[in-house]
């Protein structure tokens, strides 16, 4: 691209009104750069979540001008999605916030569902995968640490554990971009750190551009460089996520910053937006698979 590095994600004057009538996302312009981790915080219905299934291709924009492209490719235009949305969303891992895997089928089983694209029809159809695409699977599960559990239920799995295979589904899948949406938000301090950690380390060992929604601005401040503020549709804030201070804070959510220092999953109340951030940080710290 004439020597210009190509953004990983590059949103245009995006908007999303709901058949209510109400603005759910107004002309969001964004660029994220390959290899970023960023973290998208607001309180409730800022519009986290519309942004992130737009940018997916799940969902599409006003029929205004308008524009998502994913590492230089539009997958919607005017609100209309492309022809290849299919091809372009091979390269998106989408983490979900309750978990979105096949109860019934093995931990394995679901993270290979990763490997489909990839796999001629017949194969799809009869859920038979390559010994490669097993050895693969079991090497991600293994990096999130729950290799011991390849052959098991997903729904036996605890929270955090079925949240990081759905990211080792991500590493199957060769995704480039990881879209996270609140992926932390049922799950206990200690599992909320596991899968966070997952995060960056995708981010940083695999090169994966991380995009991620939080309520939590200080997990936000801790993990990803630079920060997203969406209030009521619009972005308040693009910047380094170190100048988040409670006085900035509160001047871009006024009332609705206490929700961003909401309870711990264990019931312990964050700190006031008033304190320290330094005081505020809390510790969060196909079956059976076929052979070849």
């Amino acid at each position: 691209m004439d020597g210009v590095r190509m953004e990983a994600i590059r949103i245009e004057r995006l908007s999303k009104t709901f058949t209510n009538g109400r603005k759910a996302l107004d002309e969001i312009d964004l660029r994220v750069a390959p290899g970023e981790m960023v973290a998208l915080i607001g309180a409730s219905g800022s519009g986290k979540s519309t942004l992130l299934r737009h940018i997916a291709g799940f969902t599409v924009s006003d029929p205004q001008p308008s524009q998502i492209s994913i590492l230089g490719r539009p997958i919607q235009q005017n609100g209309r999605l492309v022809r290849e949305v299919r091809r372009i969303r091979r390269d998106i891992g989408f983490v979900f916030q309750q978990f979105n895997l096949v109860n019934r089928l093995s931990v394995q089983a679901n993270v290979l569902i990763g490997a489909l694209s990839r796999l001629p029809f017949w194969r799809r159809v009869i859920g038979r995968f390559p010994r490669d695409e097993r050895a693969l699977s079991l090497a991600a599960l293994g990096e999130v640490g729950i290799a011991e559990h390849a052959q098991e239920r997903a729904s036996t799995l605890s929270g955090g554990q079925q949240q990081r295979a759905a990211l080792a589904r991500a590493l199957v899948q060769r995704a480039r971009i990881v879209l996270a949406d609140e992926p932390i938000a049922s799950l206990d301090p200690e599992s909320s750190r596991r899968v966070m950690d997952m995060l960056r380390v995708l981010n940083r060992d695999h090169g994966l551009t991380v995009l991620v929604s939080l309520h939590q601005v200080d997990i936000a401040m801790q993990y990803c460089p630079r920060t997203v503020a969406l209030r009521q549709g619009k972005i308040v804030y693009d910047g380094p996520s170190a100048a988040l201070t409670p006085v900035l804070l509160q001047q871009l959510y006024g009332d609705d910053v206490r929700e961003l220092y909401e309870e711990t999953a264990n019931g312990t109340a964050t700190p006031p937006a008033s304190a320290p951030l330094a005081q505020q940080r809390y510790a969060f710290a196909l079956d059976p698979v076929h052979s070849a």
